[in-house]
């Protein structure tokens, strides 16, 4: 052995000795293994104990855009118009879902066709002011209005007003997996 070496051999012995003089001097009542296990951070092991059990488990993590977590039927996404097989729209324009939007999002005109059945001249949605409460697709007679399972969409101020043009091109695209959904949950509704 060497010099330094020694010389830490014996200043790790004088820490041992002034410890265990403090110890007896301050706390009397303290037993010998509290003691050992305060040194030795028993605490401090005990919780690496617990992070070393869930280091060896497979991990519950997704890697978000490459991985997705399954949504529910009843997710509530985009806001989507509905068209009928034959193309038409479904939209009556009874103002349902204008009289029971809590946010006052949705503004509607309408008038009276030829064939004395009245559509949507305006079908608009304040994205911004929407919360998604599905209060309007509850509402809506004839499921003309939707909440989509969509989720990766954004808005800034040119798209905060989804017209009618708009709302039927993301029912368009959306439409097969809109009535997949709404097949699954029939039960609840």
């Amino acid at each position: 052995m060497d010099y330094n070496q020694l010389y830490m051999l014996a200043v790790i012995g004088v820490m041992i000795v002034v410890a265990l003089i403090l110890w007896r001097v301050l706390s009397p009542n303290t037993s010998a293994v509290d003691m050992i296990k305060r040194f030795a951070l028993w605490d401090l092991l005990c919780g690496l104990r617990v992070t070393g059990k869930a280091f060896f488990q497979p991990k519950s993590t997704l890697q978000y855009p490459e991985e997705k977590t399954p949504r529910s039927p009843r997710f509530r996404g985009l806001l989507a118009l509905r068209r009928y097989a034959n193309g038409e729209e479904r939209c009556i324009a009874c103002k349902l879902c204008e009289a029971v939007c809590p946010a006052l999002a949705i503004k509607i005109e309408s008038e009276q066709r030829d064939d004395g059945t009245r559509r949507t001249t305006r079908f608009d949605i304040d994205a911004f002011k929407c919360i998604h409460c599905g209060l309007c697709e509850q509402a809506c007679p004839v499921d003309s209005i939707v909440l989509t399972d969509e989720s990766n969409y954004t808005l800034d101020r040119r798209t905060q007003i989804m017209d009618k043009q708009i709302l039927l091109a993301i029912g368009d695209a959306c439409e097969a997996r809109i009535a997949k959904n709404l097949d699954k949950e029939e039960d609840y509704r």
